[in-house]
């Protein structure tokens, strides 16, 4: 059993957080989260493919991370197809873009200076592991691509980050992208499958139990549902002058007029959100599934594991991506992964709201008063 790292009444330990991501809304809340949480230093964010494609992954990223003032963290774009199968995006669940209704300045890419590797993420990741053995925690809200890449790159990966928090699988959840799979993982299932191998290995190994990955599956993820009620504490909690009022009934991409930007975009974006659950009989509500990883990776959010062998199906049409979690040793293969069965919605929705709006009540002012971004 594991739980979050800071006790009642303490602060968050500082830490360095390598992120990956398919942004994606509740990728980019996410995001926006870690931005608002003053301990954590973003060292970098790269992009797989999944929800979107990969460069637009990359440019919702940058226009994300400017507008919550971290316009510095470096964003790298990664691989542009999943290891063996055709990408297949999800523009009925983000949006075409990926940011729902929500539509941001562009930010173009810096230009590379001499020597630097310009979007390499892969390379980025194992450059910065090895620079920073044992300080960097990894966060993975997106397909594994990247990182089952990184880890063909530098098979000593699971030595060299302190932690590892991933959002992913289904275990005695239903899938929600089919009946037994997790979409991260059924985009990309051989990547999944070769990353909790590599893990596997390590643990067999010896490697620290506390440098297993801590998965956050459906099981854990689903139950952080987003009522509209939270974009109305959020513009509380920013200083907007007027309500934010987000509900069932009002027309289909309603344009928020918050005067904050942040608050505007966030709501824009998790309108788009609220309306796909709905269209899929789920109500008025959004699974924001990263934003709890990010607060295990940040660790603000509380939760409770069990110890398990995971390994993904890769050959079964009928069952691709599905997830299976061994947690009895019945497959007599040591447990090399945490797998959240445990946590606290309500009081993670209270931290978001209260970290999102210090974050907004900093940044105002500091792009023009429009009743809409873009």
């Amino acid at each position: 059993m594991r739980e979050a790292d800071a006790a009642p009444g303490a602060g968050p330990e500082p830490v360095r957080i390598l992120m990956d991501n398919d942004t994606g809304i509740d990728d980019a809340l996410a995001l926006a989260y870690l931005a608002a949480c003053p301990h954590v230093d973003l060292v970098a964010v790269t992009s797989s493919p999944g929800n979107v494609g990969t460069a637009q992954v990359a440019a919702n990223n940058r226009a994300l991370l400017a507008l919550c003032g971290r316009a510095g963290v470096p964003v790298l774009t990664g691989a542009e197809t999943p290891l063996q199968l055709r990408l297949v995006t999800t523009p009925e669940t983000h949006g075409p873009q990926g940011l729902g209704h929500a539509v941001l300045d562009p930010v173009p890419p810096p230009q590379a200076g001499p020597g630097a590797v310009p979007g390499d993420a892969v390379a980025r990741w194992v450059e910065a592991a090895r620079a920073e053995p044992g300080r960097l925690t990894a966060l993975l809200t997106g397909p594994l691509t990247n990182f089952a890449l990184a880890l063909r790159a530098e098979p000593r990966l699971p030595w060299l980050f302190k932690r590892v928090v991933i959002m992913g699988g289904a275990f005695y959840h239903q899938g929600n992208t089919t009946p037994t799979a997790e979409w991260n993982t059924h985009v990309d299932p051989h990547a999944a499958r070769e990353v909790h191998a590599a893990y596997a290995r390590a643990a067999e190994e010896g490697l620290d139990p506390d440098r297993l990955p801590v998965l956050c599956p459906l099981d854990a993820t689903e139950r952080f549902e987003m009522r509209p009620a939270f974009l109305a504490e959020l513009a509380r909690e920013a200083g907007c002058p007027e309500p934010e009022h987000v509900a069932d009934g009002q027309p289909d991409g309603l344009p928020s007029r918050a005067a904050n930007p942040l608050v505007r975009h966030l709501s824009d974006a998790l309108r788009f959100y609220f309306e796909f659950h709905r269209d899929y009989d789920q109500g008025y509500i959004a699974h924001v599934h990263d934003l709890f990883a990010a607060g295990v990776a940040a660790g603000t959010m509380a939760y409770r594991t069990r110890p398990a062998a995971v390994d993904v199906e890769t050959e079964s049409s009928l069952l691709l991506g599905t997830t299976v979690a061994d947690f009895r040793g019945l497959w007599g293969r040591a447990p090399h992964a945490h797998v959240v069965e445990w946590n606290d919605p309500e009081a993670g929705f209270a931290d978001a709201v209260r970290r999102l709006g210090l974050l907004a009540r900093r940044i105002d002012g500091t792009r023009p008063d429009r009743s809409r971004i873009g």
